[in-house]
């Protein structure tokens, strides 16, 4: 069984937590706040730069939050401190992607374009350059909510398992299937 609750988080240089009524852990950092409220079963302390979690009891629904929490408050510090950035890349001939503001517009293969409105805490960039296929640069501080958007921009059109079209994070390794293969 891991035990990834146990490990403190250490907070970075002018990264602030503080824990209000109700067990909401709110995190300030250079690039953001970021708040979570944790479960009464989980307790939360900040003593010397660090920020530990103990739990109240040690059956398995505490156990798995235990560890829950802890990742998701070391996501926010994470993200409050250096952010998180995802790369998607679009493959196959004629698909494009625009960003106007906060609008992604895409291209990707259907008799209309995609219309997709990011989230105003997401940015996103896309660029075309000759000869290579766009990509889509999404940056926030929360990591779930840019796992959620990514997650979404993906599910227009996902890769395909012959040729590999479609919409792919950038370093994703894709299993192709053989083709069709003339009789012998």
């Amino acid at each position: 069984m891991s035990r990834i609750g146990y490990a403190p988080i250490e907070l970075p240089e002018k990264v602030n937590v503080s824990i209000k009524t109700g067990n909401l852990v709110t995190v300030k950092g250079p690039l953001g706040e970021l708040s979570q409220q944790v479960d009464p079963r989980i307790k939360v302390k900040i003593e010397d730069n660090q920020v530990t979690l103990n739990r109240s009891s040690e059956d398995n629904k505490t156990k798995s939050m235990h560890g829950l929490y802890r990742s998701l408050i070391y996501n926010m510090v994470e993200g409050v401190s250096n952010g998180y950035e995802i790369k998607q890349e679009l493959v196959g001939v004629g698909f494009r992607a625009e960003a106007k503001g906060q609008l992604l517009e895409l291209s990707v293969g259907f008799s209309h374009d995609i219309f997709f409105e990011i989230p105003k805490e997401v940015e996103v960039e896309a660029k075309t350059e000759r000869r290579s296929n766009p990509v889509i640069t999404l940056k926030s501080i929360d990591k779930q909510l840019l796992g959620q958007v990514a997650a979404k921009i993906r599910s227009f059109r996902k890769p395909e398992p012959y040729k590999g079209k479609g919409i792919k994070f950038v370093g994703e390794q894709l299993r192709k299937k053989a083709g069709k293969s003339a009789s012998v």
